[in-house]
């Protein structure tokens, strides 16, 4: 019978030619063409868990062995997302405010795993974020630079200003705007990991006075009573939460100058979707991607001005595909660490993560806005595509 289930599901599916490898050792063919991929089952698992929650069952499943997969993961992606009703619930539901104790959690859940990790598979300057690539040939490390300067460069810094960044990562965007523009910095941050390396990269470049961290939410900013004339957020608001946006942006309308420019750097839906159920569980847990119209609603509410829009999507897409192969090329290292479980969890989540971002389901969209109506702007973006010097 539960042989029989599968059968009916998988036979729905008919976007994307595959072979299931089922736990009889029987293998049978869905779709019409040459097979772009296999399912293997080593263990006959319950159908009522991945009829109740497809995603969810089928990622704990590969997570545990129970599930292989040969061929190209792209290829598994489009199958699913052609078939999103089957595999996704369409509902939307607000997720609950929650306590900064319990935003702190779900931040080190992911981002405390452990700066060794990391510096494993990230590049020297640890960006845990969308490279920006000026060629498929330029490195990790060339693009995440590229990133940052390409971030520095539309907030159009000047010597002196100050600087905040919310979600400050491993430090690098504050010290580089500290480096290249004399401006005064702060980072912010929930996690202890990157708040210590923060620190440390501060004092060895000899940045102390001039470039700060914090370990605080940005709930907790308005209370400091500092403002700032500029402001960079990246790879952040994907854990802010849907319920919370309005708390989110009336702080940045609080702690912005008058005429100062924000950069809001994140992942993007094509259209509201709740988010992923082992994604919620295992990678983001209280994260939500807003759609891009979301966003873009919400800048009127608080006086901000739309000034420049980009959508680096593709760049994503490549900047997974080398954080894969570095985790890939480290993993006997990893394995020392971490058990079988947990490396399957992050190859899962990197391979799928650059699929869907190739595949357009998601984008990274860079948006610049200013605080009220800022008429001492450059008239064109020229000054986008012009090294510091």
């Amino acid at each position: 019978m539960q042989k029989y289930l599968f059968q009916q599901f998988f036979a729905k599916i008919n976007s994307v030619p595959f072979h299931v490898h089922f736990w009889d050792g029987s293998i049978e063919q869905y779709g019409e063409g040459a097979p772009r991929f296999t399912i293997t089952f080593q263990k006959e698992p319950p159908f009522t868990s991945f009829i109740k929650q497809p995603s969810l069952a089928f990622g704990e499943a590969y997570m545990n062995s129970e599930i292989d997969i040969e061929g190209n993961l792209e290829e598994v992606i489009r199958a699913a997302t052609s078939n999103h009703s089957m595999i996704w619930s369409d509902v939307l539901s607000l997720l609950p405010r929650i306590s900064l104790r319990k935003q702190q959690e779900n931040v080190q859940h992911h981002y405390d795993v452990g700066n060794d990790f990391y510096s494993l598979w990230l590049d020297q300057t640890i960006s845990y974020s969308c490279a920006y690539f000026h060629t498929p040939e330029d490195t990790l490390e060339q693009a995440q630079l590229q990133k940052i300067d390409h971030i520095l460069r539309k907030l159009q810094l000047k010597e002196g200003e100050t600087l905040l960044d919310i979600g400050s990562g491993w430090g690098w965007l504050i010290i580089r705007a500290a480096q290249q523009y004399e401006v005064k910095a702060l980072g912010i941050t929930l996690s202890e990991e990157q708040f210590k390396k923060t620190k440390e990269r501060i004092a060895e470049l000899g940045l102390t006075g001039q470039v700060d961290v914090e370990l605080m939410s940005y709930q907790e900013l308005a209370q400091t009573k500092r403002t700032f004339d500029k402001i960079a957020s990246v790879g952040m608001f994907e854990h802010v939460g849907q319920s919370q946006y309005p708390t989110f942006m009336k702080t940045v309308q609080n702690v912005l100058k008058n005429g100062g420019l924000m950069l809001l750097h994140t992942i993007t839906h094509q259209k509201e979707d709740p988010t992923d159920p082992w994604i919620a569980k295992h990678i983001f847990p209280g994260g939500y991607i807003p759609s891009f119209r979301e966003i873009i609603q919400l800048l009127p509410e608080y006086d901000f001005h739309a000034l420049d829009i980009e959508n680096l999507r593709i760049h994503y897409a490549m900047t997974l595909d080398e954080w894969a192969k570095r985790f890939d090329a480290h993993e006997d290292k990893i394995r020392t660490m971490y058990d079988e479980r947990f490396i399957r969890m992050w190859r899962l989540y990197l391979r799928s993560s650059a699929a869907f971002f190739r595949l357009g389901d998601l984008g990274l969209h860079q948006v610049l806005f200013s605080k009220g109506a800022n008429n001492n702007l450059p008239l064109t973006r020229s000054h986008l595509y012009t090294t510091n010097s």
